[in-house]
């Protein structure tokens, strides 16, 4: 719970600082202006809510690693990609976006403190327990705030605490441990194709170069 609450935190007033010409800037996710990023963290927040309100008596089928799979790198075809952008030209001026993130996302945080962490909630047709799935957003909201910053050098980075429990969650995830050279911060961008490795960097990495990139659906 902790961890979900410095993660948000972090990334909401990353959010709240930036000028109003950032949102005009690519974001870290191929195609997407960071406009289109934070609405994408609005509909985030929706899903929060929702899934904290949605429990089910079946038992987990999931935990907070099985949560997410390792998929293909994104072809930019999904409908709701493509409807993202459209969404967030709607909002007109930034602060809007702001004020809608501010809105739901804080509503988020509150709902997310206050759950049982024991009770099993349903989402993308699985089961959970709230503690779990709070758990999975972690890396959600930690990736998402790298993509955020991925263009914007002065803008606040995420927690280093959150960036650490990340690169656990990607290591258990992908079953593969980054070298110790590697800083959280490299190895979550590097591990999940948001850049390429540099020579040095190829070169510390050895055989698990090839697997990369670890790329989370």
């Amino acid at each position: 719970m902790d961890l979900f609450s410095r993660s948000w935190t972090g990334l909401r007033t990353a959010v709240a600082e930036l000028p109003d010409e950032d949102f005009e800037r690519p974001s870290g996710c191929t195609g997407w202006l960071v406009r289109d990023l934070v609405c994408h963290l609005v509909i985030d927040a929706q899903d929060v809510l929702i899934t904290l309100v949605t429990p089910v008596a079946t038992a987990p089928t999931v935990d907070a690693v099985t949560y997410w799979k390792l998929v293909e790198p994104p072809t930019g075809e999904d409908p709701l990609d493509a409807l993202i952008p459209r969404l967030a030209a709607a909002y007109g001026e930034p602060r809007w976006l702001k004020f809608h993130l501010d809105d739901v996302g804080s509503a988020a945080g509150r709902a997310a403190a206050l759950a049982d962490p024991a009770v099993r909630v349903g989402t993308r047709d699985e089961v959970l327990t709230a503690g779990d799935y709070l758990s999975a957003y972690v890396v959600e909201w930690t990736l998402h705030h790298l993509d955020l910053i991925a263009h914007l050098p002065s803008a606040a980075e995420p927690p280093a605490e959150t960036l650490a429990a990340t690169r656990a969650s990607l290591e258990k995830i992908a079953g593969a441990a980054f070298p110790a050279a590697l800083s959280d911060m490299d190895a979550l961008l590097i591990g999940t194709g948001r850049r390429a490795p540099t020579g040095e960097e190829r070169a510390v990495l050895g055989d698990l170069a090839g697997r990369l990139p670890f790329v989370l659906g």
